[in-house]
């Protein structure tokens, strides 16, 4: 007996803030989400081990042109960690390499949590998806062999310690693009003498985007097909933390032809209001249809479009 054909793919535009679940990686939620909505076109905006759950940003349809504007923004995790074990991925998936007895009080670890704190230089992990002469380096680490990696330098804006359990305890950490919590967690360790790893990581925040507004697999798939589409978000979310340039009806039609303009009708929040475009930043951009797409001051004063979404 044949089965029933599913429907062709369709055009779906938006963003999903999808709550990822534990043990699956960030490509797969995305698929899966993918299905459920029955989207020709999706992406993610950067991705969580599949240790991690938390908040996962998906893009449909025209919002995946903006999907690499996360990359740069700060995230919120909430992290707990395990003294006294050491493992070779510095998280709960990695062996064994040592042990060692745990004599931390809960005013050293918090001692030690204000020396990680501010700009810090951390070294990539091996287990890591960084290439070396097109190679993951997580693939190099599976064969035994370990490189040389060039210490990045992040910011810890926040280490606020949630609760203490004597060899493992819970910490909230607001960090800038491109810091390994798992790092962070083994540096602690070894600071205290003991070692230590990530034990559990969720992702609470994105830039301007919060756990609290994601939904999970399970809740999305429960719904009718029909009432999906409500859970979301307009394509300009991706944007959010980027103030409002407001074309009237003929700027708008210059940018959507790819012609700059001049303007200085600027909403967004109370710092950006009032505001002359005349430094090198960015916008989103607004006609009087709605959001256009993302647009950039040049050196010289005028508004560029630098990425549009498709319109009639």
């Amino acid at each position: 007996m044949n089965k029933p054909r599913r429907a062709p793919r369709r055009k779906v535009d938006g963003v999903l803030l999808l709550d990822k679940p534990l043990g699956i990686s960030s490509n797969a939620a995305l698929q899966k989400a993918r299905w459920l909505f029955n989207a020709a076109k999706a992406g993610h905006t950067g991705t969580l081990d599949p240790l991690a759950t938390g908040l996962l940003p998906l893009c449909f349809g025209e919002a995946t042109k903006f999907s690499s504007t996360l990359l740069d923004a700060d995230k919120t995790y909430l992290a707990t960690v395990k003294l006294g074990v050491v493992t070779a991925t510095a998280d709960a998936e990695g062996q064994v390499l040592a042990t060692h007895p745990v004599t931390a009080t809960e005013a050293e670890v918090r001692a030690v949590l204000v020396r990680f704190t501010g700009a810090i230089e951390q070294l990539p992990p091996m287990y890591s998806a960084l290439k070396r002469d097109g190679t993951p380096l997580y693939e190099l680490a599976r064969q035994g062999i370990e490189v040389d990696r060039t210490p990045r330098r992040v910011t810890i804006h926040a280490l606020d310690l949630l609760a203490w359990r004597g060899e493992n305890f819970d910490l909230t950490v607001t960090c800038s693009k491109g810091t390994y919590v798992r790092t962070l967690a083994a540096d602690i360790g070894s600071a205290l003498g003991c070692g230590a790893h990530l034990a559990a990581l969720r992702r609470t925040r994105v830039g301007m985007l919060d756990l609290t507004q994601a939904i999970t697999l399970e809740a999305i798939e429960a719904l009718p097909a029909e009432a999906r589409d409500s859970l979301l978000q307009p394509p300009d979310t991706l944007l959010a933390e980027l103030p409002i340039a407001q074309l009237n009806e003929l700027e708008a039609a210059h940018i959507l032809k790819g012609q700059p303009v001049r303007s200085t009708h600027v909403t967004g929040t109370p710092s950006c209001q009032r505001r002359l475009l005349a430094s090198s930043r960015q916008y989103r951009l607004f006609g009087p249809q709605g959001f256009i797409g993302l647009g950039e001051v040049t050196a010289d004063g005028w508004l560029a479009a630098k990425r549009l979404i498709a319109t009639n």
